[in-house]
């Protein structure tokens, strides 16, 4: 798979009418539920063992979507086959009162990943330039002296460009995945949770209503899209009207964020290893 099909190139201006929800991508639902997702999740779960037990750099995984795109279910069928030690996801919802008293990137400390593991941001650092220009909330923050209110997302735009940059030279991968989907299909999937029984307490009151702001959405996430995707960390952009194929993106892009890092099975030392052969003697002579 050409996974940088789907990567925004640094400084790219993003349109999403020119990035496809569904594509022909050649592939059966079948061959992907069957084969090709469960031969990458059993590598990508095989370099996350590497990457825990080596413990020296981890993985930071943004989740970015309207509801009903699907970040969750991509929680669900990919991240949850790898090692539960190695992993850390991390939902976010409006600020509390106490996030508010802090900078607004404060609370995003509570979900990164020690290193050895793979943090998973559903929703992220993202919202402070997504929901709060919707609806016009800035009044509940301080914002920098001389700035207005248009001006702030040039300033956070740069801002989170800085700290992911402070999280890679830091040994942190960032990776970003935009679930970009249709107004239809995210119509037939609130509506498929609100008229089936066993599927209603997946939804909210709240996506209908923010379904009402479609438009501004689309032109917030173009925007961020355009000024936060670098060479560093980029943006994918999934088309994800088709859940299943996005999902192996996803896989394929961690697999190759993986192989970069190229993290090993730590060796164990010669003094180790002769007090580990004896203690393997020692329990084979056990009498049972």
């Amino acid at each position: 798979m050409n996974i940088s099909k789907y990567m925004v190139e640094d400084n790219k201006k993003v349109e999403l009418k020119n990035y496809a929800t569904t594509e022909d991508h050649g592939f059966t639902e079948k061959e992907l539920l069957e084969q090709h997702i469960p031969e990458s999740v059993s590598k990508l779960k095989e370099l996350h063992w590497r990457l825990h037990a080596e413990e020296k750099k981890g993985i930071v995984v943004v989740l970015q979507a309207m509801d009903a795109a699907g970040k969750d279910e991509a929680i669900s069928y990919i991240f949850s086959n790898l090692t539960a030690q190695g992993l850390k996801t991390t939902s976010f919802q409006k600020p509390s009162d106490t996030e508010l008293s802090h900078d607004y990137l404060w609370r995003i400390r509570e979900g990164l990943p020690a290193r050895g593991q793979i943090g998973i941001l559903n929703r992220s650092h993202y919202e402070e330039v997504i929901a709060p220009r919707v609806h016009d909330l800035l009044d509940d923050e301080t914002i920098p002296d001389n700035k207005d209110k248009e001006e702030i997302w040039s300033v956070r735009f740069r801002q989170i460009n800085d700290f992911e940059r402070y999280m890679v030279e830091n040994g942190f991968e960032v990776i970003k995945f935009f679930f970009h989907m249709s107004k239809e299909e995210q119509k037939h999937r609130l509506l498929e949770r609100m008229k089936d029984p066993k599927k209603n307490w997946e939804f909210s009151f709240s996506d209908v209503e923010e379904r009402q702001h479609w438009d501004s959405y689309q032109e917030i996430f173009e925007d961020m899209l355009s000024n936060t995707s670098t060479d560093y960390a980029p943006w994918y952009i999934l088309p994800a009207d088709d859940e299943w194929y996005s999902r192996y993106i996803i896989t394929e892009a961690m697999i190759e964020c993986l192989e970069k890092i190229d993290p090993q099975f730590p060796e164990i030392s010669q003094e180790n290893r002769e007090k580990l052969d004896k203690y393997i003697e020692l329990l084979e002579n056990e009498e049972d």
